[in-house]
């Protein structure tokens, strides 16, 4: 049986140390199409040489900076087959702003596993706590497995955030490169379902379909800069659900809602009658 919830619940994940530069924060803002306006000095802030600012969302990379490998979805109690997975939510909660170097310790469990009938959802929750012993970020992130579905657990919760009514605040277009998902990569992702056009035709899909962790950076970005006029340590936290796919080359539009100390978006693909890339999308403003 993949999924053992009685093993899986709770359990705790490998410690892992994390180290990152300056470097590889540009890589990572450079994967999320920043440079695009490369006279503005707000846009070049993403890419300064020495103290880069830094997006919230450089969280979901900053424990696979130096990876090679295919990741492998194993835990205690799990082991799925990596062409049945596929994201199902990213959440970064930042507790200051990242700096453009520094170390860390990178702690985390298996928080909730959910039986969804034909699929499962396996959440889990790492904390991030830098060199000086103060937290740095706290992620929370999901993964949708298909056919794991079935083993008697609960459906789990909704976190559905609701549209305002009315037309949106901002609205951005965001244009992806033919060759964003090869260059995201670099960044310790190394999925093929991104790269190899056999895997992904194996996977259901007709072409490699761009990173969801990169469509998500790429949506905070644009909210970032339409709204908090570039300035990412405004950015507190920021969560989605990943409701579709991008093909690279395809345009991101980011229709964003100004409510109270939240932005909230919704993210489709212009080319395809605007279907759904991330849904349920919160960004939530410092005070």
């Amino acid at each position: 049986m993949p999924i053992d919830p009685k093993v899986a619940l709770g359990a705790a994940l490998p410690t892992q140390e994390l180290a990152w530069e300056p470097s590889d924060v540009q890589l990572y803002h450079l994967g999320l199409g920043a440079g695009a306006r490369w006279t503005d000095p707000r846009e070049l802030r993403y890419l300064h040489d020495r103290e880069p600012q830094v997006l919230p969302t450089f969280a979901t990379v900053a424990g696979t900076l130096r990876d090679t490998e295919p990741p492998r979805v194993s835990y205690p109690g799990i082991e799925i087959d990596l062409a049945k997975v596929v994201h199902g939510s990213q959440e970064i909660v930042t507790h200051r702003p990242i700096p453009a170097s520094g170390k860390a310790t990178a702690t985390g469990r298996v928080a909730e596993i959910w039986d969804k009938g034909s699929a499962a959802v396996v959440v889990e929750e790492i904390s991030v706590v830098g060199s000086d012993g103060q937290p740095l970020w706290t992620a929370r992130s999901s993964i949708f497995a298909r056919g794991e579905g079935g083993f008697g657990g609960e459906r789990g919760p909704s976190n559905k955030a609701e549209l305002p009514d009315r037309a949106p605040d901002f609205e951005v277009l965001s244009p992806t490169l033919p060759q964003q998902a090869l260059l995201y990569r670099m960044l310790g992702d190394r999925n093929p379902l991104h790269s190899d056009p056999e895997f992904a035709h194996d996977a259901g899909f007709p072409d490699p379909i761009l990173h969801g962790r990169c469509s998500y950076g790429m949506v905070c970005k644009a909210a970032t800069d339409a709204v908090l006029d570039s300035d990412a340590t405004r950015v507190a936290g920021f969560r989605a659900r990943f409701a579709g796919v991008v093909y690279p080359g395809e345009t991101i539009r980011s229709r964003i809602w100004r409510t109270g100390n939240e932005l909230v978006i919704a993210a489709t693909v212009v080319e395809r009658d605007d279907a759904p890339v991330l849904a349920d999308v919160v960004l939530t403003v410092t005070e």
